[in-house]
């Protein structure tokens, strides 16, 4: 059995030492449990033990197990968003983290009007410039902000970022310092970064969500 209350006590407590070592408040930080193939059961326990968000990957599944388990707290996509998911994801998601392209806002708030809905995002920038990965360039981001601001059925909330895989954690700290910078030129309120392997060095660069899998859930279902 995977002790899923444990493990999510032993990030918190991880959190609390990198906020503090940053001279932040632990309340600055929303902790998001990415629940992509973990059982409901395993989500149960982790909500149960005081998880305040889940996150999911893929639309579909995210579907299946909110069925199965409701909304007793919020319910975030942190996943590559195809166009063709974006009615679904307005109406399942209070956060969608990955808005890569302009097509993609402009359908989010084509299917949020529709809705009568709000779709709040974050911008997902390619700080690297990886070409493996999705998200608007350093260089882009100004002009992508000022097109999303016109779209008055999207909210874009922040910035997230996927840095380049690296050994160490610390390696990763120059990428998540360069997006909390063009956030605060952007006047802009949240930065998601920060995963199981180096959210505690996100903390310190002003992380204000993580999203965080196998540190609390333990190995993914196959």
């Amino acid at each position: 059995m995977i002790d899923v209350a444990g493990n999510l006590a032993r990030v918190r407590e991880r959190l609390h030492r990198a906020a503090k070592r940053a001279g932040r408040a632990w309340g600055e930080i929303l902790l998001v449990g990415v629940s992509k193939s973990i059982d409901a059961e395993r989500i149960r326990s982790a909500v149960a033990a005081g998880l305040p968000a889940l996150g999911e990957n893929r639309v579909q599944e995210a579907k299946e197990k909110i069925g199965v388990i409701g909304r007793p707290v919020p319910w975030h996509f942190v996943g590559h968003l195809q166009t063709n998911k974006a009615r679904d994801a307005v109406l399942l998601f209070d956060l969608i983290h990955s808005v890569d392209r302009l097509e993609l806002g402009r359908e989010l708030h084509r299917r949020a009007e529709a809705a009568g809905k709000v779709a709040n995002v974050l911008v997902q920038v390619n700080v690297a410039g990886e070409g493996t990965k999705g998200g608007f360039s350093p260089q882009e981001l100004k002009r992508a902000l000022e097109a999303l601001a016109a779209l008055p059925a999207l909210v874009v909330r922040g910035l997230m970022t996927i840095p380049p895989p690296v050994e160490r954690a610390e390696e990763s700290r120059g990428w998540f310092r360069r997006l909390r910078e063009l956030r605060d030129e952007a006047g802009l309120e949240h930065l998601s970064m920060g995963m199981s392997a180096d959210f505690e060095v996100a903390v310190e660069e002003g992380a204000t969500i993580v999203r965080i899998g196998t540190a609390i859930f333990g190995p993914r279902d196959q």
